[in-house]
């Protein structure tokens, strides 16, 4: 696979990179301008929202697809992605990690039986991490179907903790996932990546691409 990786030189793009060794990086994207060897056939952006709109215009001009994990998204920003998708294939995720994606088929089982209990959200990352709350605690918290308030910390070099906590009068029922490194990231960056590239064109989530 030739690919492209917008924000090489962070901490996700180095992971990208370590997970991506059977593949060839073909392109670069960041502050310092642009770097083509070849035409990628899919591009990866864990950058920023403020690089979005010249992604979407390199996934135009080279006709490739697009995985894209950057957080903090607006309304605005994901029409733009689903624009981009009625013409190449579109993998859009807050969280590119199999266990959070188990987590919210959880969610969306079991909490139209939990209405009547108290719930509430947690999640810790890194103190780099700027976004609060994360992409995912939002995400979280739409499979809920109800609001949650989400508490938000940063702290060390957390990789990403999230924990919903159900509570009533008589007991707590926590339901927790933890990420130990941002391999497991790049690893499911890299399982979008190939989704992509058996597909002509759509908008599709990270947990189409697992399930």
């Amino acid at each position: 696979m030739n690919y492209g990786l917008i924000g090489h030189t962070g901490q996700m793009g180095k992971a990208i990179q370590e997970v991506m060794t059977d593949s060839r990086l073909v392109y670069t994207r960041d502050e310092n301008g642009r770097n083509l060897i070849k035409r990628p056939e899919v591009i990866i952006d864990f950058s920023n929202r403020s690089a979005l709109s010249e992604t979407i215009k390199d996934c135009r001009e080279f006709k490739c697809g697009l995985v894209i994990g950057t957080t903090a998204l607006t309304e605005a920003d994901f029409e733009l992605l689903h624009k981009l998708a009625e013409e190449v294939p579109v993998v859009q995720s807050y969280n590119f990690s199999p266990g959070i994606n188990l987590l919210k088929l959880i969610l969306r089982q079991f909490s139209p039986y939990m209405k009547n209990w108290d719930v509430e959200i947690v999640e810790k990352h890194h103190n780099r991490k700027k976004d609060a709350p994360s992409g995912t605690a939002i995400m979280l918290q739409k499979e809920l179907g109800r609001e949650a308030k989400i508490h938000s910390l940063r702290e060390g070099g957390i990789p990403g903790d999230h924990s919903i906590i159900f509570a009533n009068d008589g007991e707590v029922l926590e339901l927790s996932h933890r990420a130990i490194s941002r391999k497991v990231f790049a690893i499911g960056a890299k399982e979008a990546a190939n989704f992509v590239l058996k597909k002509e064109k759509g908008f599709f989530s990270y947990e189409e691409v697992i399930l």
